[in-house]
C-alpha cells in the first residue's frame, strides 16, 4: 500500500471518529434536553396537581368509640361476648348478679309496706305507681343514652345511620317519656287519694324514693348493646367485679366510620366541602372507592404549650426548605358496606378533585388507581 493511500485511509478514520463524537454529543444533548423538558413538565404539574388534585398517603380511618360503662358496682355472673364480638343493638353483653339488688328492693318495698299499714290502705295503690315509675324512669335513662349516642353519631357523620334507625330511636324516647309522665301522674293520683297526712308524711316520701332507687339500680345490673357493631379493648372474666363508673370494654358502632387525610397547608386551598374523594385502603388493595369532603380542619396545634408567665419556645427548622404544615379533611365515605368492613385506625391514599380539570383528574385518577395497587407489596 502506497503512503497516499494509508493517508487516505487514516484522514477517513479521523473524520468516521469526528462524526461518531459528534453524533454522540448530539445524542447527549437530546436526552439532556429530554430530561429537562420533563423535569420542567412534572414540575408545572405538581404545582397545579398540588392545589387541584391534591394527593396524600397521610390518612387513617376513624370512628366513634363508646366505653360501656356499668351505673352500678357488682361481680359480673355472665359474660355473653368476647373480643371482637358483633353484637346487635339490644343484645344483652353482660348481666351483674342481680342478687343483691333483688334483696334491696325486697328490703325497700318490706319498709314501704311497714309504713302503708300506719298511713291506710291506699298506700299500697303508691307503692304499685312508685314502683312503675322506677321501671320507668329507668326504660327512659336508656332510651335517652341510646338517642344522645345516635345524635353523637350524626354530629361526627351525618350519613352513618338510616332514617328508620333514626326513627325508631326518636320514637323510642317519646314513649319512654310519656310512659315516666303517665308513672307520674299515676303516682301523685295515687298521694293525693292518701289525703294530707299520707302526703306530707316524711317516712313514707323517703321510702318510695327507696324503693325507686333500688329497682332503677336492679334494672342498670344488664348492660345492652346501644348499636350494631363490635366489641373491643376486651379483658374480663366471669366473677370480675365491675366498678360504676370505670368502663368495661370498648363498643365500635357499625357504620360511623370515616377517613381524617392530613394536607399540606398550600393544598387546601382550593379542597371544598361537597368535593369528590377517591382512596385506596391497605386492607383493600387493588381496590379504589369513592368519598366526599365533609369538613377542612381550620386550626391545629403548632408546638408545645407555654405555662404562663414563661417565655415563648421557639422550634427551629433544621432543613433549609421550611417543613409544611398540615390540616385535616374529614372525608365521608359514601359505601356503608365498606364502613363495616374496613379496619378502623388503617392507613389510607386520598386524593380530592378539587378542580374541574380533566388533564389534571385523570392523572390523579391513574396514581390512585397505582397507589392501590401498591398496597399487596408495603
Amino acid at each position: 500500500m502506497s503512503d497516499k493511500e494509508q493517508k487516505d485511509n487514516t484522514e477517513k478514520k479521523k473524520q468516521s471518529i469526528e462524526t461518531e463524537k459528534k453524533e454522540d454529543t448530539g445524542s447527549i444533548k437530546k436526552l439532556t434536553q429530554t430530561v429537562f423538558i420533563i423535569a420542567v413538565v412534572i414540575f408545572i404539574w405538581y404545582l397545579f396537581a398540588d392545589r387541584y388534585a391534591p394527593f396524600t398517603d397521610q390518612a387513617r380511618t376513624k370512628t366513634v368509640t363508646i366505653p360501656i360503662v356499668p351505673k352500678v358496682s357488682g361481680y359480673l355472673s355472665e359474660i355473653n361476648v368476647h373480643s371482637q364480638s358483633i353484637v346487635k343493638q339490644g343484645d344483652l353483653l353482660f348481666q351483674i348478679e342481680k342478687k343483691p339488688f333483688e334483696l334491696r328492693v325486697k328490703k325497700a318495698k318490706a319498709s314501704l309496706d311497714n309504713i302503708s299499714q300506719q298511713v291506710g290502705a291506699l298506700t299500697a295503690t303508691v307503692k304499685s305507681a312508685a314502683g312503675r315509675l322506677g321501671v320507668a324512669k329507668a326504660q327512659l335513662d336508656r332510651a335517652q343514652r341510646n338517642y344522645n349516642r345516635t345524635q353523637q353519631v350524626l354530629k361526627k357523620n351525618p350519613g352513618a345511620l338510616s332514617q328508620a334507625d333514626l326513627d325508631q330511636t326518636e320514637t323510642t324516647l317519646t314513649q319512654a317519656i310519656e310512659r315516666v309522665a303517665s308513672a307520674e301522674a299515676d303516682l301523685e293520683k295515687a298521694k293525693q287519694q292518701l289525703g294530707t297526712s299520707g302526703k306530707e308524711n316524711a317516712q313514707l316520701r323517703e321510702a318510695l324514693i327507696t324503693l325507686e332507687q333500688a329497682e332503677y339500680d336492679l334494672e342498670q345490673t344488664s348492660l345492652y348493646a346501644p348499636a350494631d357493631g363490635v366489641i373491643e379493648s376486651f379483658n374480663l372474666y366471669n366473677g370480675y367485679y365491675a366498678q360504676a363508673g370505670k368502663p368495661l370494654v370498648t363498643f365500635i358502632p357499625f357504620g360511623t366510620a370515616w377517613i381524617e387525610a392530613d394536607f399540606r397547608e398550600n393544598s387546601i386551598s382550593n379542597i371544598n366541602t361537597g368535593d369528590k374523594v377517591e382512596f385506596a385502603l391497605d386492607v383493600f388493595p387493588g381496590k379504589v372507592f369513592e368519598g366526599v369532603v365533609e369538613s377542612v380542619g381550620y386550626g391545629v396545634s403548632y408546638g408545645e404549650k407555654n405555662d404562663k408567665g414563661s417565655l415563648p419556645k421557639i422550634s427551629n427548622s433544621q432543613s433549609w426548605l421550611r417543613d409544611p404544615q398540615r390540616f385535616p379533611v374529614i372525608i365521608n365515605i359514601k359505601n356503608n358496606e365498606i364502613k363495616k368492613a374496613i379496619r378502623y385506625g388503617g392507613q389510607a391514599d386520598v386524593i380530592i378533585y378539587a378542580g374541574n380539570s380533566n388533564i389534571l383528574n385523570f392523572i390523579g385518577w391513574f396514581q390512585i388507581r397505582i397507589n392501590s395497587l401498591l398496597s399487596y407489596v408495603r
